[in-house]
């Protein structure tokens, strides 16, 4: 039986390439396919390609979706007034209040999902920004509610309301487009875990176009991988492929800018500890090739490398990563149990 996955390259870490010389690299990196970022969709005045022209950068390349991790952080980060927003938005916008910066990428989104639309992309990796950001902090002390009277106060409850409400007319119209924004569960964001995401959907009335962005490198506090994507399996819609070590002795909270010196850090395909032979057929267990192949009526779903490292040159790393995923990962499934030739004469 044939494979089920190809190779293929997420494309945010890779900014400073156009997308024409994004395209070329995994081409020659050896992908079938490539995840361009939202960025690498926009003209040099920050208005999004037409879809005509983006077809014609592709020809019979694979578009493997679009990442938009960094305006959804804005669009649901905003309200706490962080700086981290700064760098994934204009200067002029960036100096606005935030219910305006909010709106102006609510707008945003909202076109580069027609933009998806028009491309037939129907998975958006992406994740919800801190919509609930005193829980986000992992505050060790369980003061979530309390009070009473006019100074009650509920953080869960206020921050899955504060989800559905914000984030409601973008699901709506990636509803309405049978677009899967796939959520990467991860530290600090508005699902840390699997039963956040469960959560959330539920909040948002069991929402359809919510999704995961399965990515085993964001398990390192007590859930493993393989609980995780076994818990929001039916949800997985898109996958990356990463890998990390985690050193012993170090605090993995702490408040140290440098990757070297941080107790989880990523690495190139296969020099972790994450089994990704594992993971990828994890992958096909919960049914994320299915699902894939079935929304895109394709015959393989893309494994999307995302290789980082402290220590390694990014395009020889993404390169590695992909050649690791076509070889390691992309291998002939069984057509049948191994025991059903036992015993027969030839």
């Amino acid at each position: 039986m044939a494979t089920r996955f190809h190779a293929s390259l997420e494309g945010a870490q890779h900014g400073g390439k156009i997308l024409a010389e994004l395209i070329d690299f995994a081409k020659k990196a050896g992908c079938a396919g490539v995840q361009p970022s939202n960025y690498h969709l926009q003209k040099p005045d920050g208005s999004l390609m037409d879809a005509g022209v983006v077809s014609r950068h592709f020809g019979d390349f694979r578009l493997d979706g679009v990442s938009a991790h960094c305006p959804f952080w804005v669009h649901g980060t905003v309200h706490t007034k962080s700086p981290t927003i700064r760098p994934f938005i204009p200067a002029d916008v960036a100096k606005k209040e935030p219910a305006d910066i909010e709106k102006w990428e609510e707008d945003y989104l909202l076109r580069l999902l027609d933009l998806c639309a028009e491309l037939s992309v129907k998975v958006v990796p992406m994740f919800w920004g801190v919509l609930s950001w005193e829980l986000c902090t992992g505050y060790p002390w369980g003061f979530y509610a309390g009070g009473s009277d006019d100074l009650a106060y509920d953080l869960v409850k206020e921050g899955t309301e504060r989800f559905v409400t914000k984030t409601e007319k973008l699901r709506r119209h990636a509803r309405n487009l049978n677009i899967s924004l796939a959520h990467e569960i991860h530290p600090g964001t508005a699902a840390m875990t699997a039963d956040d995401f469960l959560l959330l959907r539920k909040s948002a009335g069991d929402d359809a176009c919510m999704g995961v962005n399965a990515d085993p490198s964001h398990c390192w506090e007590g859930e493993s991988w393989q609980t995780r994507f076994e818990k929001v399996g039916p949800y997985v819609t898109g996958c990356h492929v990463k890998d990390h070590v985690i050193h012993e002795g170090r605090p993995l909270r702490s408040m140290l800018g440098g990757w070297k010196k941080r107790a989880m850090q990523f690495t190139r395909l296969g020099d972790g500890q994450i089994d990704l032979v594992a993971y990828s057929q994890l992958m096909l267990d919960v049914g994320y090739a299915d699902r894939y192949c079935i929304a895109h009526k394709c015959e393989t779903a893309p494994l999307v490398g995302e290789a980082e490292s402290a220590y390694y040159d990014l395009d020889t790393t993404s390169s590695d990563a992909c050649q690791y995923i076509d070889v390691a990962l992309c291998h002939e499934l069984a057509a049948g149990s191994f025991e059903e030739g036992m015993g027969e004469a030839k």
